[in-house]
């Protein structure tokens, strides 16, 4: 076999790897889907509400997205610090769409610390409402996991 042979064999195996590079984004992030429920409040709440969060957090500390709740008058939502059966401050105040809707502020930045705790799954959404201005539904932000080098 000549090296002019070989030629198109590798740009023909090559090219496939170099096309998939080119067309996916440096960033690209899988959004984060994940049920609000009132058995997730500290401490739990009995209600007929639920939700859904659809956020998108990259590696540059943006983030966008919304919740979508039903069978509740929601008057607020935010994302707050806090663990898993812990409550903490609120970091973000969502925007509301309409009255089952909530967006994520254009332009919004987790701190790196925020983007850590959000990494270590330490995050939380919270929406309040009258009968519970604590908060009625919660679902925990489960992170990612950190990868390790060998």
């Amino acid at each position: 076999m000549t090296t002019q042979s070989r030629t198109p064999t590798l740009l023909t195996r090559l090219f496939p790897l170099a096309f998939l590079l080119a067309t996916t984004p440096l960033f690209a992030e899988q959004p984060i889907s994940v049920s609000l429920t009132g058995a997730a409040e500290v401490p739990a709440v009995t209600t007929p509400a639920s939700g859904m969060v659809n956020i998108n957090v990259l590696p540059n500390r943006s983030l966008s997205g919304s919740i979508d709740i039903k069978g509740m008058v929601a008057t607020m939502a935010h994302i707050h610090e806090g663990a898993v059966g812990k409550n903490g401050p609120p970091i973000v105040t969502l925007i509301r769409k309409d009255d089952n809707v909530f967006t994520v502020p254009p332009d919004t930045r987790f701190s790196e610390a925020q983007y850590t705790r959000y990494l270590a799954g330490d995050l939380y959404v919270n929406v309040h409402s009258l009968a519970h201005p604590n908060g009625e539904i919660r679902a925990q932000l489960p992170g990612k996991p950190m990868r390790i080098a060998n």
